[in-house]
């Protein structure tokens, strides 16, 4: 039992968080990789592949958690230039290949593993903006200091992840901006932000909407963009108006056969391993599996497993409440913001609210590199929980420690006290003595009692 104290230290609940979201990835892999099932021949080969990677992931947590939170501010120093090398490497990889999957140059392979850089550029960077609006706060709000420097990194990152991967850029940019309002950066600064990148994302996507892919598709960097343009006209096409008889569900086969998934699904689904719209989705198992939860577990289960993603949020806002640091608040609350938001932005694509993104759901979706990154971030936030743990542990003894002097030395003064009248007087009989002799036993019995709980607590 005390072994398992040892290993398991941190916040309890996001402890049962992880093992619930861990316990319904299983299920649920297990019963949405057909496809990889069937194009593998081997039934057991997918979900036993992902079981060793949770099994890992469950190791990095245990690692990474009993770290102290303070030597995590010196991973960007070596993360952020390893990962914008990758990026590059990747990306020039495939601009002179063609090596994509899915039109994307996202992964590059290591040993046979398949790696995605642009994960370890995520964490990167939500480490370096808790680390820079903790050394640049003031009384009032952060040093103006901090916006610069936060944007000059968060900018250049993005674009070695955005010609590839627009969604994770937008993503992280968002989540920056939210641990920038948490860390009092100035409105003035913000303001002018929200207003430049409003003002280039309304060009953006009017250019990709607007021009025919044929004009840019030899232009470096545009590759993507005939995706982006299919994906934005999809979601706002008026499906509605289609008649049934004449509406193409190949057209849009991952969000049709998804919103069958969720319109079947009733309120506690059809069970583990009764999906019938996994066999159509080629992404069941990753960007869709939120869509295949809700066929088999119901309305029930698809609430449940938001809940818990707010209530890890809400845990974690908890522990960087408790912080008497800004360093360890910040990176809690940025990785919180960073897995939650991609969660609810998995589930709004998978429920119809949003275009498709090809963004996992953390710790539920099966994934290498995502899976691992997003069990070091759990691990993060119990080893910031564990901080303020020990910190309100030695601050409550010290407490105690006071109230036991102040008592003692109260006793001792009642004591001498009573002692001195005693003697003014004259008159100490024999009950006098008596009470005098029992209080100075009691002081002395408290001395003792204080000093062998001690000794105990030193074994």
């Amino acid at each position: 039992m005390d072994l398992i104290k040892d290993l398991f230290k941190g916040d309890k609940v996001i402890w049962i968080i992880f093992l619930f979201l861990c316990l319904i990835s299983v299920v649920e892999v297990f019963s949405a990789a057909s496809t990889l099932t069937y194009k593998s021949g081997d039934h057991w080969g997918p979900i036993t592949q992902h079981s060793i990677i949770l099994m890992v992931g469950a190791f990095v947590v245990v690692l990474v958690h009993n770290i102290p939170c303070k030597y995590f501010s010196v991973l960007p120093f070596f993360l952020l230039p390893l990962s914008c090398v990758l990026l590059l490497f990747v990306m020039g990889m495939g601009i002179i290949t063609g090596d994509r999957v899915n039109g994307a140059a996202r992964w590059m392979t290591f040993f046979g593993i398949q790696f995605q850089p642009s994960e370890l550029a995520k964490m990167a960077v939500i480490i370096v903006t808790a680390f820079i609006l903790s050394k640049f706060q003031e009384e009032d709000s952060a040093n103006p200091k901090a916006f610069k420097y936060i944007m000059w990194i968060i900018g250049i990152v993005f674009l070695l992840i955005a010609p590839e991967n627009g969604s994770t850029a937008a993503l992280l940019a968002g989540v920056v901006f939210l641990m920038m309002l948490i860390g009092r950066v100035p409105w003035r600064q913000l303001g002018k932000l929200v207003g430049i990148v409003g003002l280039s994302l309304t060009l953006l996507v009017s250019v990709i909407v607007i021009i025919p892919p044929s004009v840019y598709e030899n232009v470096p960097g545009t590759h993507r963009f005939s995706t982006w343009q299919s994906r934005i006209k999809g979601f706002f096409e008026d499906k509605g108006a289609i008649p049934a008889a004449k509406f193409d569900i190949d057209k849009d086969a991952q969000v049709a056969h998804a919103n069958i998934a969720i319109a079947t699904s009733h309120v506690i689904g059809k069970m583990p391993g009764n999906s019938v719209q996994r066999d159509f989705l080629s992404q069941a198992f990753s960007d869709f599996i939120f869509a295949i939860v809700i066929e088999e577990l119901g309305l029930l289960g698809g609430a449940f497993i938001v809940m818990l993603y707010l209530w890890l949020l809400i845990r974690a806002g908890r522990i960087a409440k408790r912080c008497d640091k800004h360093f360890p608040a910040f990176l809690v609350m940025g990785i919180a913001l960073l897995l939650v938001s991609q969660a609810m932005l998995n589930m709004m694509v998978a429920v119809g609210l949003f275009p498709v993104t090809g963004q996992p759901l953390p710790l539920i979706s099966k994934g290498g590199t995502s899976t691992l990154i997003n069990c070091a971030y759990i691990g993060m936030i119990l080893s910031v929980s564990r901080y303020v743990a020990d910190k309100e542990a030695k601050r409550l003894q010290e407490e105690r420690q006071m109230q036991d002097e102040k008592l003692q030395a109260a006793a001792q003064a009642l004591v001498l006290h009573a002692r001195e009248l005693a003697n003014a007087e004259g008159d100490e009989d024999e009950s006098q003595g008596q009470i005098l002799t029992e209080a100075l036993q009691t002081v002395q019995a408290y001395d003792g009692g204080k000093q062998t709980s001690k000794e105990e607590g030193d074994i």
